[in-house]
C-alpha cells in the first residue's frame, strides 16, 4: 500500500483546470488519509473553482491515478483555493468573465424539452428533434440536463468523452451534433448525490465553460417535473423556448400540465405539445392500435393554449449493423419523417 509521501509524489504533477499549474505549485494537496487495512485512500484537493465540470474530470484523473498504484477506494473531496494564490498565477485578463452562451451576445437558440413524469420518452424526443434540425442544415447543440438520469450518450451511441482545450470544455459530437452531459463526468455509472445548489452551479458549467461554437438551436433536455434544474433553467435563459412531451394517456397529459404552466408563470413560451407513443401500426392488419388511449396530447394542447406539433408511433428505429445509436431514428423511418416535420414547425415558428 503506498504512503502519504507516495501519493503526493504521485498527484504534485496534476493540473488545476484552471489555472494550468500543478497541485504541487498551488499547495492544492491539503490532507491525505489513508487506511492500508482496506486500501482505501481520502484525499482533499484545493482547486481555484469548484462545483464544475473540470472538477468532475480533476476526480477522474485523480481516481484512475490512485487505482492504478494499489489504491481499491478512493475518496476525494475539493475545497476552494485561497483568493491570494488564485489572483497569483491568473493573469488579470482572464479573470474577466469571458463571453458564454449565457451571456446574452448570442444568436443560439435555446430550446428546453420537458415533461411531467419520467417514461413518456422525452429524452428520445430530444435526440430526434436534434437529429432533424441538424439534417435541415441547422447547428445543433444538446445539453443533457437530466443530471440525475442522463441517458443522451448512451441513446446515441456515444462512446468518446469530452476532450479539454485551454479552459473550455469541448463537447463530444456524433451524427453532427454536439452533445454535453453529466454521464461524461461520473465514474462507472455512479449515482449522483448533489444537492440542488451544486447542480445548478454544473448546469451553468454546461452553459458557460463548454466551447459551443457557433451553434444555431441548443436543445435542452430537463429532468422531467418541475424540480431544482428546471428552476435554474428557467433563471439561466429567460428567452428559452420550450416543447412538452406526453402520451396519449390522460394521466399523463394532466401530469405535463404541471410542466407547461410552470414554463407559462416564467414567461418561457411553449412551441407545442409532442405526443409520443400515440399509436402501433400492427405488421399484419396495418391499422393503427392506441395501446396508451387517444387525446392526451390534444387535450394537453388546449390546456396550455398550444398546438400539437406531431405524434409519434410506437417503433424501434432500423437496426443498422453498422452503426449503433439505438434511439435515433433514420430519416427514411415513419418517425425520422414525422421528426422532421415538427422540426421544420419549430424552425418557421423559431425564425418567424
Amino acid at each position: 500500500m503506498m504512503t502519504k509521501e507516495e501519493v503526493v509524489q504521485l498527484l504534485n504533477p496534476v493540473k488545476d483546470p484552471f489555472l494550468h499549474i500543478t497541485l504541487e505549485e498551488t499547495g492544492g494537496i491539503k490532507q491525505i488519509t489513508i487506511k492500508e487495512e482496506k486500501k482505501h485512500i481520502s484525499v482533499k484537493i484545493a482547486i481555484s473553482k469548484i462545483n464544475t465540470a473540470e472538477q468532475m474530470q480533476l476526480q477522474q484523473e485523480i481516481v484512475g491515478i490512485l487505482k492504478k498504484n494499489g489504491a481499491t477506494t478512493v475518496g476525494l473531496r475539493f475545497e476552494q483555493l485561497p483568493d491570494d494564490i488564485i489572483r497569483k498565477y491568473q493573469p488579470a485578463a482572464e479573470q474577466s468573465k469571458e463571453a458564454s452562451l449565457v451571456g446574452g451576445n448570442t444568436k443560439t437558440k435555446f430550446i428546453a424539452i420537458a415533461s411531467g413524469k419520467g417514461g413518456v420518452g422525452k429524452s428520445t424526443v430530444t435526440v430526434n428533434l436534434a437529429m432533424a434540425l441538424m439534417r435541415l442544415g441547422k447547428k445543433v447543440g444538446i445539453i443533457d440536463a437530466d443530471i440525475y438520469g442522463f441517458s443522451i450518450p448512451d441513446m446515441m451511441g456515444i462512446e468518446n468523452r469530452p476532450a479539454v482545450r485551454g479552459k473550455k470544455i469541448i463537447p463530444v459530437e456524433r451524427f453532427g451534433v454536439q452533445v454535453i452531459s453529466m454521464g461524461f463526468f461520473v465514474e462507472d455509472n455512479s449515482p449522483i448525490i448533489w444537492r440542488g445548489p451544486m447542480l445548478g452551479k454544473m448546469l451553468n458549467s454546461f452553459f458557460s465553460e463548454v466551447e459551443w461554437g457557433d451553434l444555431d438551436y441548443l436543445l435542452l433536455d430537463l429532468p422531467p417535473g418541475t424540480g431544482d434544474i428546471a428552476m435554474d433553467v428557467h433563471e439561466l435563459l429567460p428567452s428559452c423556448k420550450e416543447i412538452i412531451v406526453t402520451t396519449p394517456h390522460p394521466t399523463a397529459a394532466f401530469v405535463a400540465a404541471r410542466a407547461g404552466q410552470m414554463a407559462i408563470k416564467t414567461n418561457h413560451e411553449i412551441l407545442g405539445v409532442v405526443e409520443n407513443m400515440s399509436y402501433f401500426v400492427s405488421k399484419k392488419t396495418g391499422e393503427k392500435e392506441h395501446v396508451f388511449g387517444e387525446g392526451g396530447g390534444k387535450k394537453l394542447a388546449d390546456v396550455l393554449e398550444t398546438r400539437v406539433l406531431g405524434q409519434l408511433q410506437l417503433e424501434q428505429p432500423y437496426m443498422e449493423e453498422e452503426v449503433f445509436a439505438p434511439s435515433v431514428y433514420q430519416e427514411d423511418h415513419p418517425n425520422g419523417k414525422e421528426y422532421h416535420r415538427i422540426a421544420a414547425k419549430v424552425i418557421a415558428k423559431m425564425e418567424e
